[in-house]
């Protein structure tokens, strides 16, 4: 008599696939394995916190405005004290800046300085807490271009192609980390049961074309011209070119830009006459999204421009971003470009 036994799939946990990364280079020491398994940690934990936000008193919003102008609502003091604090103690970083923060974050005294950089942004999408919408923290890793001690801005404002590591994570109906090291992009999904992520979207690649848009046409209103045309021509009905294409927003940038990197298609947020660098940042928003969706195959533009060749100037400066499939960016650029 035969048992018939459950076939047990391979599982590759985060960490076991950071490891198998690290052995691609023989010369590697470890350190960055670390930062990324810390990093998957402080999601943990803040992951916790979002499930029960509503039961502990973490929703709603502080009495103060953050650095970009946005009201601080608790859960991202939480977040982004919860990150620093997992990152500062492991000798792996020379500094740290946060979204939330107008300075640098230093590593404490008595801790060795690392050779790398983190740049984060512990929760985006905090408009969207107190609705229990999907919200997301972004994560970028560069090599720092200072001798030793201490970071200094100059380690944290280099542009977007001298990234040596990229991720997000996404707070929804489950969790999950997606990350880059510029060896292909993958997601890991987090069993609760056990605890650890395990590897659900292997090696993602975005459609060269998409039937989808994601843009906030509040904002009409103030659009130029050729961004207005372009918004219309997707509108329009023509069966040859695949249109009209469908609008989704969620209104987090992590969860329009997952949907965006599975299905195809653009995430817009435009530049206009209330804000004409548009309001998203270059160097915790911008940077690591366009790492990752260029090494999924798409690509990222300020409507002109390449985003990872941007030079940032200051922390916190903006841009807009087209982001998504190569043909739609590509699409979106020819409409901006006119003038008229």
């Amino acid at each position: 008599m035969t048992t018939d036994i459950p076939s047990i799939p391979r599982l590759m946990t985060l960490e076991r696939h950071i490891l198998e990364g690290e052995r691609l280079h023989p010369e590697a020491t470890g350190e960055f394995s670390s930062i990324l398994n810390n990093i998957a940690l402080a999601a943990k934990l803040v992951w916790r916190e979002v499930t029960k936000a509503g039961l502990v008193n973490i929703l709603g919003t502080t009495d103060r405005m953050n650095i970009s102008g946005d009201i601080v609502k608790k859960l991202d003091v939480f977040a982004d004290r919860t990150i620093f604090r997992a990152m500062d103690h492991g000798g792996h970083l020379c500094v740290m800046a946060s979204e939330e923060n107008e300075d640098l974050l230093q590593i404490p005294d008595g801790y060795r300085k690392g050779k790398y950089v983190l740049i984060y942004d512990p929760l985006d999408g905090s408009g969207n807490i107190d609705a229990n919408v999907t919200i997301g923290s972004i994560f970028s890793i560069f090599h720092r271009v200072s001798a030793s001690g201490a970071g200094t801005e100059e380690d944290v404002l280099q542009p977007g192609d001298r990234q040596v590591a990229a991720g997000y994570l996404l707070y929804g109906s489950s969790m999950m980390f997606v990350y880059c090291t510029g060896h292909g992009v993958h997601g890991f999904t987090l069993d609760p049961s056990v605890g650890e992520f395990l590897l659900s979207h292997e090696n993602i690649r975005i459609p060269a074309k998409g039937s989808i848009y994601s843009v906030n046409e509040g904002n009409t209103c103030r659009w130029e011209p050729g961004m207005r045309r372009y918004i219309d021509y997707l509108k329009e009905e023509d069966k040859a070119t695949g249109r009209p294409y469908s609008a989704r927003y969620v209104g987090s940038l992590v969860a329009d830009l997952h949907r965006t990197m599975l299905y195809g298609g653009i995430y817009c947020y435009p530049g206009d006459t209330k804000n004409p660098e548009g309001k998203l940042r270059l160097t915790y928003e911008c940077n690591p999204l366009a790492f990752i969706v260029e090494h999924a195959g798409g690509a990222a533009s300020n409507g002109h421009k390449r985003i990872m060749e941007i030079k940032p100037e200051s922390l916190h400066q903006r841009t807009p971003l087209f982001i998504g499939s190569k043909e739609e960016v590509e699409l979106a650029k020819r409409f901006l470009s006119e003038r008229k």
